[in-house]
């Protein structure tokens, strides 16, 4: 059962409905430890204090602000709290827009946001409201001392929490360098639009799976099995010299192959539900170890 990372409630006008956060992503990367080269031995991170270079049990460190060099101001988690209570402990809905209205760019996390006890009547009330009238809200919540702006959505029978990126952190277009590229030929626009379409399906996120992770997972079998591995040499991506006979071949292969967008998913889809085997042989031939980078 998943446990929950914050507990305040959720505002909108007068109205207040207590809620738990739960995190709504298990993140599947594969976990390395850091280790000596010459014998093995795990690396082990330590706090130094610089000025006595002593190690620092982790309950006296502090957070500290520098004003200037080597001057700061110390703060503890419930300074920080008091410096803005109702942000701390509150979801405040602020306004509602249309979803469509939000660009993915301004997405950083997702949280599930659960009714907390004797608070299910006003929860579903705020959920069915969000849901007939199609809006979505924008809040303010302050999480781990910083305030986030987030987007609250009705997905399901749950709500959900996602942060969101501020304007000002947004790195705009014109901060980067794109080159000046000419109109594209009618023709070539026209085949690149049927490519496009043919390659066009329904978005079912069970089909997309990390097939790099189950790489490395199948190299450390390997590699635990003794097998010497051997970097292939790569190959280097072939250069487009008729952007017309590029997209013409590719709408060949689209076209002796109608079920593209399906058939390329299969092995990987059989390679996914081999995954959590091989993961589980893996763990039990090598115990479980803390930490990791």
């Amino acid at each position: 059962m998943a446990r929950a990372i914050w507990s305040g409630s959720i505002s909108f006008g007068l109205v207040n409905i207590p809620v738990k956060l739960f995190s709504a992503i298990s993140h599947k990367e594969v976990r390395f430890n850091m280790l000596h080269d010459a014998d093995g031995a795990r690396i082990n991170l330590k706090r130094f204090c610089s000025a006595e270079n002593v190690e620092v049990p982790y309950e006296h460190v502090v957070k500290g602000y520098e004003l200037s060099h080597g001057r700061y101001v110390t703060l503890t988690t419930e300074e920080l709290e008091a410096a803005d209570p109702k942000g701390a402990r509150t979801v405040e809905i602020q306004d509602f827009v249309e979803l469509a209205e939000i660009d993915p760019i301004y997405y950083d996390q997702t949280y599930y946001l659960a009714p907390d006890r004797g608070a299910g009547r006003a929860y579903a009330l705020l959920l069915d409201a969000m849901k007939r009238s199609g809006k979505v809200g924008i809040a303010r919540v302050v999480l781990r001392t910083k305030e986030a702006l987030c987007c609250v959505r009705p997905t399901g029978d749950a709500l959900v929490l996602s942060t969101m990126n501020y304007a000002d952190e947004i790195i705009g277009q014109d901060e980067i360098e794109l080159p000046e590229s000419p109109a594209p030929a009618p023709r070539e626009l026209e085949m690149a639009e049927r490519l496009v379409s043919s390659l066009t399906t329904t978005f079912e996120p069970s089909r997309y799976h990390d097939t790099h992770r189950e790489k490395v997972l199948a190299l450390i079998e390997r590699k635990a099995a003794g097998e010497q591995v051997v970097a292939a040499p790569q190959e280097a991506p072939a250069k487009v010299v008729n952007l017309a006979d590029a997209l013409a071949a590719s709408l060949a292969a689209a076209r002796r192959q109608p079920d593209a967008a399906a058939t390329p998913q299969q092995p990987r889809e059989r390679a996914h539900r081999a995954a959590p085997r091989r993961e589980a042989a893996r763990r039990a031939g090598h115990p479980k170890k803390r930490g990791g980078s």
